[in-house]
């Protein structure tokens, strides 16, 4: 039975992450996906022009609703605005469920192994999303927290998902693209003095000492705020085909070619062929092709050159 391979890209819904500072406009870029359905954990929406779902604000609820947009045809783009306060319905559950004031009172960090359970449980119904054609946004706030390198002297500052640090993992695991979101400010030199001028928002796609972020689409290391520069993301177009891998060496079709190209006839190559005492004419010219196509413009030569 013959192999079934694929080759080129494959295109699928996407998953993403976008995050940066209150205010900064993570929403509204992510209002401009394709058709995008939004789950509002923390209310952040009321400005926009979007459609939501409603639902309990519980994290089994959410779990809920998530898995029943993966089997409705409502949307292009499935967002949860915000992951971080979804990651506190869960927290939230854990308490409830084990009848603790906070997921610190368990000790030994087991409640954060759970809460990374959950979250996980979390991603699995996404990737429902996923599967059923949806994109998947997830929007997020940033946290800034001191960074140690161990071959370097000092602290600096490094933005980061506000998340816990059981959580954060899972998620940039999980993520297409992880777009951090932030002003860019520029220092200009007076007299006697450094300014800052600027303040333009911008996305920043890659990954940098100071920030998380990465991206498989080649995107710029850093773009303006503006979903024409993103959209590529959702609306890559679909390259793949399947053939069936038989025994037929890969070369095969590369002899045929060659063939076609030089105007060479299967006839006229055995004819040539037949001079050989290593030619075995009853075998395929596959078998051939290896020691055909390193000489071929020889070959080529003497058929040209020839009389039959």
């Amino acid at each position: 039975m013959a192999l079934k391979v694929t080759r080129g890209i494959i295109t699928r819904p996407q998953k993403v992450v976008m995050y940066g500072p209150e205010g900064i406009g993570k929403t509204t870029l992510a209002s401009e996906a394709p058709e995008p359905l939004f789950i509002d954990t923390e209310g952040g929406t009321s400005h926009l022009n979007v459609a939501r779902i409603e639902y309990q604000q519980d994290w089994e609820s959410l779990l809920a609703t998530i898995k029943e947009v993966a089997k409705e045809d409502c949307c292009k783009t499935l967002v949860i605005d915000t992951i971080d306060w979804a990651e506190q319905l869960a927290s939230d559950y854990i308490c409830k469920r084990f009848k603790q004031p906070s997921i610190e009172s368990f000790g030994y960090g087991k409640g954060y192994t759970y809460l990374a359970e959950e979250i996980e449980r979390f991603l699995g119904a996404l990737d429902e999303v996923i599967a059923s054609g949806k994109n998947v946004i997830l929007t997020a706030h940033a946290k800034m927290r001191k960074q140690e390198l161990p071959d370097e002297a000092g602290q600096f500052d490094r933005w980061e998902l506000k998340l816990t640090k059981q959580s954060a993992p899972l998620v940039k695991e999980w993520a297409d693209a992880v777009l951090f979101i932030n002003y860019k400010t520029m220092i200009v030199a007076t007299e006697g003095a450094n300014k800052a001028q600027g303040g333009k928002r911008v996305i920043y796609t890659t990954h940098h000492p100071c920030w998380d972020a990465k991206n498989r689409h080649n995107l710029k290391n850093c773009l303006d705020l503006s979903y024409d520069n993103i959209a590529e993301i959702f609306t890559s177009s679909t390259s793949t085909t399947t053939q069936e891998l038989s025994t037929e060496p890969q070369n095969t079709s590369e002899l045929r070619t060659l063939m076609q190209t030089d105007g060479i006839t299967e006839e006229q190559l055995r004819n040539l062929l037949s001079t050989s005492k290593f030619y075995d004419a009853s075998k395929p010219l596959e078998d051939y092709s290896d020691k055909l196509i390193s000489q071929w413009q020889i070959i080529v030569t003497k058929i040209q050159n020839t009389i039959f």
